[in-house]
């Protein structure tokens, strides 16, 4: 018996110092790329790196029913945060269209990795390197969205330490 509890209480310890490593190793950053050589076909994926920041928004001449529809699926499929465009958000004025569906597309944009893909809107938005920001309204960054994952990513290890600690001393507890 004495045996058993000792092993238990080793690999308790064990999983605490591993936790605790884990936490303090530092995570490499992704470094911009100084010497990139474009090529002659269309960039595909996270295009942020490569040009500095980009900005996804409606294009100007898209039609209205098409940028009605994009802005739909953005802000209901897509999956995309639309309350800054809704009535009384910082981003409600100007109430038109294209300005509120810059900032859905935008935002879908930036949550999806920066890649081409996530700013087609079936033809109605663009790349801009033109930071739409305006007033109380500030249109996200792949930065941003970056560092609110990065704080949460620290919690996440911490929860996790805490929940397989709290495994292992139930296991011990029941044996």
């Amino acid at each position: 018996m004495m045996k058993k509890t000792s092993l238990w209480i080793f690999v308790f310890l064990m999983t605490c110092y591993l936790a605790d490593a884990v936490e303090l190793m530092p995570v490499q950053e992704k470094t911009d790329i100084t010497n990139y050589q474009p090529v002659l076909t269309p960039p595909e994926g996270n295009t942020t790196f490569l040009d500095g920041t980009s900005w996804c928004v409606a294009r100007p001449g898209a039609s209205q029913g098409d940028l009605q529809d994009a802005l739909d699926w953005a802000c209901g499929m897509g999956k995309t945060d639309c309350s800054p465009i809704k009535s009384g958000g910082p981003c409600f004025e100007p109430n038109t269209l294209l300005s509120h569906a810059s900032f859905a597309f935008n935002s879908y944009y930036q949550q999806n990795g920066n890649s081409d893909i996530a700013c087609n809107f079936g033809g109605t938005a663009t790349l801009t390197k033109r930071n739409p920001s305006y007033g109380k309204c500030a249109y996200s960054t792949s930065e941003s969205l970056r560092a609110s994952a990065s704080a949460l990513s620290r919690y996440r290890q911490r929860f996790m330490q805490w929940k397989l600690s709290g495994i292992l001393l139930l296991l011990y507890l029941g044996s």
